[in-house]
């Protein structure tokens, strides 16, 4: 449950609001108690205090502990070299979740962001805990202090909303049905600042340190795009002419997702052009904001120094930003970005992008590897792959199912037929199960001699699977089929004897 006020004095029906989440503080306070030490020390002393008071609650009783141990269990289980993004998943799942004491998730399963599907069972453990060790009498216990750090911070945020909402002379609350809620909740590290996107709903959680300020520039990043998100998205038909520009980013260090979606892109170069040009209250000089601006264009955010440029005019005039980035974005000339683009030589690494979307399971970086491996790039296509299985933000058996069809377009038959069995025995995605069916089946009917030759009853049942599975895949049906029909050929094979059927399916989905 989220209890939010307006954060700008005066407008109640503001969609701006500071607040707690007393479903985030249950999360929060059960993977604390259970090891989450990181800046303990240079927390709030608030974070101590709740973390002994539910220490206590813990050790006085029997079902309290046993609570507490199957948690504590799961939060090993669940370890991740990076604390970032271990902290992370659990807050997707705190945001994703409705109040205390059921935590009923507010959508199915299968719209859960990756990250937070990754420690859904957490949920049924929760709710033990927070009924075996009063946790609601914690929270009750310490609202006035949270009021007060709300309270403290008010002022600095109010401020920032108004500054940003003035240069883009764009008030908030000209978006009916959106809301940005800032919610502050000692429990977590204080350097982490954590920001999600659901939708219509912008979240930035907060932690407050010791001695330390808020992180007022990744606040300010994720209310820039509360604000600019939907004006871009407005004009997403209009950006299919950047696809030549997009083409020149795939040395870019910047995340997948923006090479891939021209919406994303422009957004987040709206953003960084925007905070260039605003840094420091408008008064940083014109180099530090130049420098700032290469900065991003050596990341890959190309179009920064276009926007940057542009803005410059904006500030000029007495249109409202709402109608200046149509215009921004129709001045673009492609072929000039693209031109300009190749010349840059990008950095090693990319600033991590502070706002996270919820995106479904199937996910941008095996959409990406897909779309590598069809441009003839199996190593790029392998590390995404890799990269999606380290991250267990996607589904698991559409990963090794890209890997093995990498080792097949690099002749690795053996391990082509063990990330088969792995895609297998990872997913219940009917495609990627039949077609794995499928690729085993034929290599069991090509097999060579040093493997004893061809088996074609195993390939049989590999066929027989893959038909099960397709129900719903015309193709996959028709070369399940055809596997049970006839052994199959390989296309040099049938190339070399014209008496062979052409199999059109022989080695794509």
């Amino acid at each position: 449950m989220i209890v939010a006020c307006p954060l700008l004095l005066g407008a109640q029906d503001s969609p701006v609001s500071i607040g707690q989440s007393e479903t985030l503080f249950a999360v929060m306070a059960a993977i604390n108690n259970c090891g989450y030490d990181v800046e303990v020390g240079s927390s709030n002393p608030l974070r101590q205090k709740i973390r002994e008071e539910v220490g206590r609650q813990v050790q006085a009783s029997l079902g309290a502990q046993e609570a507490s141990g199957s948690i504590c269990s799961f939060y090993r289980d669940h370890q991740q070299n990076d604390d970032s993004r271990m902290l992370a998943q659990y807050v997707s799942l705190a945001l994703y979740l409705g109040p205390p004491p059921t935590f009923t998730p507010k959508v199915k399963e299968a719209d859960l962001p990756p990250d937070a599907s990754g420690v859904l069972g957490l949920l049924p453990l929760v709710v033990k805990l927070y009924a075996q060790t009063g946790l609601h009498d914690v929270w009750q216990g310490h609202q006035s202090e949270y009021a007060e750090l709300n309270a403290s911070y008010r002022n600095a945020l109010a401020a920032m909303i108004r500054d940003t909402e003035l240069y883009l002379r764009l008030p908030s609350g000209s978006y009916g049905g959106r809301t940005f809620t800032i919610l502050v909740e000692p429990l977590l590290a204080p350097s982490e600042v954590n920001a999600r996107s659901y939708g219509n709903d912008y979240y930035v959680v907060i932690s407050p340190g010791e001695k330390s300020g808020l992180k007022m520039t990744q606040i300010r990043h994720a209310y820039l795009h509360y604000l600019v998100d939907p004006l871009v998205g407005r004009y997403a038909a209009n950006l299919a002419s950047l696809t030549p520009l997009m083409d020149s980013l795939k040395l870019a260090p910047m995340d997948e997702s923006f090479k891939s979606d021209p919406v994303l892109l422009v957004t987040e170069c709206v953003i960084r052009a925007i905070e260039a040009r605003t840094d420091n209250g408008g008064k940083a000089p014109v180099a530090d904001q130049l420098r700032a601006v290469q900065d991003s264009m050596n990341q890959g955010f190309v179009l920064t120094r276009y926007f940057y440029d542009y803005l410059h005019d904006y500030e000029k005039g007495e249109f409202g930003f709402k109608n200046a980035v149509g215009l921004m974005i129709a001045k673009i000339d492609p072929r000039k970005e693209e031109k300009q683009a190749s010349q840059i030589q990008f950095a090693s690494a990319a600033d991590p992008e502070l706002l996270q979307l919820a995106r479904p399971k199937q996910g941008k970086l095996l959409i990406n590897a897909e779309e590598r491996l069809a441009a003839g790039d199996p190593e790029g296509a392998e590390k995404l792959a890799n990269q999606a299985l380290s991250e267990k933000s996607e589904d698991p058996g559409r990963a090794f199912f890209i890997l093995a069809e990498v080792a097949l377009r690099n002749r690795q038959v053996e391990p082509a037929k063990q990330k088969f069995e792995q895609a297998l025995n990872s997913t219940k995605d009917p495609k990627v199960v039949a077609w794995s069916h499928i690729y085993l089946g034929r290599l069991l009917d090509i097999q060579d001699e040093q493997e004893n030759g061809p088996d074609r009853a195993a390939a049989v049942e590999h066929y027989k699977a893959a038909a099960a599975a397709s129900d719903a895949l015309p193709e996959a049906k028709a070369a399940a089929e055809e596997g049970l029909a006839k052994a199959y050929v390989p296309r040099s094979a049938r190339n070399k004897d014209p008496q062979k059927n052409d199999d059109k399916d022989s080695g794509n989905q």
